[in-house]
């Protein structure tokens, strides 16, 4: 038994790999990867590309090149579907195939189907195993798994920093506190989520496109930029509002804003979003994640600045951080920090994050995880900052 279970894990983590295929594009669904394996050879693979197109499983099992057999296992790294959708049910597939044994990795994330599919093989008399590489399996689906139990958007906050925790120069240079490799990575994650939020003050610093940059091809998420005043309007234009891809940018603005700049806008074909229920008139970071669910935007990537970064903190509207820490140091206490605007007064009154996860990148390395709020900053306690 100790060796079946090696190799399920073997054949889980190569699903996973098989899963990535689907990267960026699935949305709203999750990225799932299937195998078909007979006795050590894997003899078919299949992974969902794209909402409405077949799921993996079924992939798997048309890819076949053969007649199933007793001894063929089906691997997924999400629980099979259970329920007619866009596509027919998976478990009825897996169960018209002759399929006897199912591993799978993760468990459906949705209360309505949790489970089902699992019991439906079962009561069939399907052998199934759970919760092979479950926590890869999970770590695989942030975004599905975060809209499906909270019914909102992930919003994740992203940032280099030096060892001494600084995001740029007391002269606002950023560039560059990672090596290319990491850079590269943060352009893997811009193309998994749907969208990118940076402030005004980045966008005036930088002039960034915001698009994903990999193996020569460019994509464009949803670009939203934080300007309460607009003060990214101006001669000449950023990149974001003349480019060939500005009808993919949103400014977020509220409602008190010069008109001419807000004609300079319309002009350009810049749509706009006024939230106008925040402090003094300016949009909240909570009217801004209602607005993102209404609009079905499952995820966005805030790049900041540190300002945007924290008030998304301070208002309790940030839910995951990625921070990349380059081998480099300023010992300037003026430098800029990558969050401010807090007084904890013990360590534990702070921050901290959870099911973490590290990567290196050369001298770099990623941190990223769940960040969870400390007790004074819970639900109905928490802080509402203006955005910038």
């Amino acid at each position: 038994m100790a060796e079946r279970r090696t190799g399920d894990a073997e054949f889980m983590r190569r699903a996973i790999e098989v899963a990535r295929r689907g990267w960026g594009t699935t949305h709203p669904n999750p990225m799932v990867g299937s195998l078909i394996v007979d006795g050590h050879k894997i003899v078919s693979e299949g992974y969902h590309a794209r909402a409405g197109k077949a799921h993996a499983e079924v992939l798997a099992l048309e890819n076949l090149k053969a007649s199933v057999t007793e001894t063929m296992v089906l691997y997924c790294t999400l629980e099979p579907c259970s329920t007619q959708g866009r596509t027919p049910a998976c478990t009825d597939r897996i169960l018209e195939s002759g399929i006897k044994r199912v591993v799978v990795g993760a468990i459906d994330p949705d209360l309505r189907h949790r489970g089902l599919g699992i019991k439906m093989l079962r009561y069939a008399g399907v052998e199934v195993k759970t919760g092979v590489l479950e926590e890869e399996c999970e770590d695989l689906n942030l975004i599905f798994n975060h809209w499906t139990n909270h019914r909102g958007p992930l919003i994740a906050g992203k940032a280099a920093c030096t060892l001494d925790g600084r995001i740029a120069t007391r002269r606002n240079r950023s560039q560059w506190i990672t090596g290319r490799s990491a850079r590269r990575d943060v352009m893997r994650w811009r193309r998994l989520f749907p969208s990118i939020a940076v402030g005004a003050g980045t966008v005036m610093a930088d002039n960034p496109r915001l698009t994903s940059r990999l193996d020569g091809e460019q994509w464009c998420p949803i670009r939203f930029v934080f300007d309460s005043r607009l003060s990214t309007v101006r001669d000449p234009m950023p990149a974001l509002y003349t480019d060939e891809s500005r009808e993919h940018t949103i400014i977020i603005t509220g409602p008190q804003v010069d008109p001419e700049k807000k004609k300079c806008l319309v002009d350009h074909g810049i749509k706009g979003w006024i939230l106008d229920d925040g402090e003094d008139g300016r949009p909240s970071l909570n009217a801004f994640r209602r607005r993102c669910h209404e609009d079905g935007i499952e995820g966005v990537f805030c790049e900041g600045g540190g300002h945007l970064l924290s008030g998304f903190l301070a208002s309790g509207e940030l839910d995951y951080l990625f921070c990349y820490q380059g081998a480099k140091f300023l010992a300037d206490e003026d430098a800029l920090g990558l969050f401010s605007g807090q007084c904890p007064g013990e360590i534990s009154e702070g921050w901290r994050l959870s099911n973490v996860q590290h990567a290196v990148f050369g001298d770099d390395i990623l941190t990223r995880g769940f960040i969870r709020y400390p007790a004074s900053s819970r639900e109905g306690e928490k802080k509402t900052m203006a955005t910038p």
